[in-house]
């Protein structure tokens, strides 16, 4: 889904009746589970809404980090949880959109066991390469793989992340073999690559843009549609010549399915107004993420759209977690 579509779902969200938006009030704290461990992120941007939120609530919202099976310990605990509004989730590409091709069975139906509460943004992935790696820019680099077939390798926080997807892709659509190093996380992968153990990989934005613009390792090209303005001298995929491998971290907020109508307006209009604060809208910019308010239609649908684009690729790949 383009993001003039979130706009458009954007005020749709705003236009609700405010009767409706205000008819929920919390009467107890509201856990926020984060299927990762603390200080990515994932877990920086949802205590950061998680603060925001908090005084038009009227309660507190603490996060609850739960990592573990590629995220499906947190979306597990959530599915299975009572639809009373106390519990939500932070979920990414995983939960939304990979895990089911993934796995053989999943401890949930990403399309039936959620209430879909809104979108938080996304996070553009770009290749980059360790400062002395021989290609300077991404012609170079497809054509060095290509001509050392096997011998070039590349990191990533783990198997099934957005990061290992990513380059699955790159070489789906380059017809290049590269092999894959999965680490325990990003902060061991990235140093990898910093050091020169490992040559390259997909590194996102939220956790990457200091060393990045540090010159600790070289960015290729990066996978949104337009240029990062943190980046601006970094062509896209697109440009560099590789069209079709667009790739983002995207993540948004679930809750488990069978909500109440009322709970679901009122949370994604507070989480809305959350994402125009200038606290969330600087973390954003810190991180290069774009923010993405809208409806909770409009993030299911862009979630489900995702979901069918990667099915085929993953398949591809080969890929299995289980």
């Amino acid at each position: 889904m383009q993001r003039r579509s979130f706009l458009a779902a954007s005020a749709a969200a705003f236009t609700a009746p405010a009767v409706l938006a205000q008819s929920w009030q919390p009467e107890q704290p509201i856990r926020w589970i984060v299927p990762y461990p603390p200080g990515g992120g994932t877990d920086v941007i949802a205590r950061t809404l998680a603060e925001a939120m908090r005084p038009a609530l009227g309660q507190q919202i603490l996060v609850d980090n739960r990592p573990g099976a590629a995220t499906n310990i947190g979306g597990e605990q959530t599915a299975h949880a009572k639809p009373d509004g106390y519990t939500v989730l932070s979920a990414d590409n995983a939960i939304l959109a990979f895990n089911e091709h993934l796995f053989t069975k999943l401890p949930f139906n990403p399309e039936k066991d959620f209430a879909y509460l809104g979108a938080i943004g996304r996070f553009p992935l770009a290749l980059v390469v360790k400062p002395d790696f021989p290609a300077q820019n991404l012609r170079e680099f497809v054509a060095y793989v290509k001509a050392h077939p096997g011998q070039v390798n590349y990191a990533s926080p783990g198997n099934g992340s957005p990061h290992h997807l990513a380059m699955e892709l790159f070489k789906n659509r380059t017809g290049t073999f590269i092999t894959h190093i999965p680490y325990r996380g990003m902060a061991p992968a990235l140093q990898d690559v910093m050091g020169g153990q490992v040559p390259c990989m997909f590194l996102d934005l939220a956790g990457g843009l200091p060393v990045m613009q540090s010159g600790k390792v070289r960015v290729l090209a990066i996978g949104s549609a337009k240029r990062a303005p943190t980046l601006p001298n970094v062509p896209t995929l697109a440009e560099a010549g590789v069209p079709g491998a667009e790739v983002y971290a995207f993540q948004g907020v679930l809750g488990p399915a069978g909500l109440p109508e009322n709970i679901v307006t009122r949370f994604n209009s507070e989480l809305n107004k959350a994402l125009a604060s200038p606290a969330v809208q600087k973390r954003a910019a810190d991180f290069g993420m774009e923010v993405l308010p809208g409806t909770p239609a409009a993030f299911k649908a862009m979630a489900r759209e995702e979901a069918k684009r990667w099915g085929p690729i993953i398949k591809a790949a080969g890929v299995k977690l289980d």
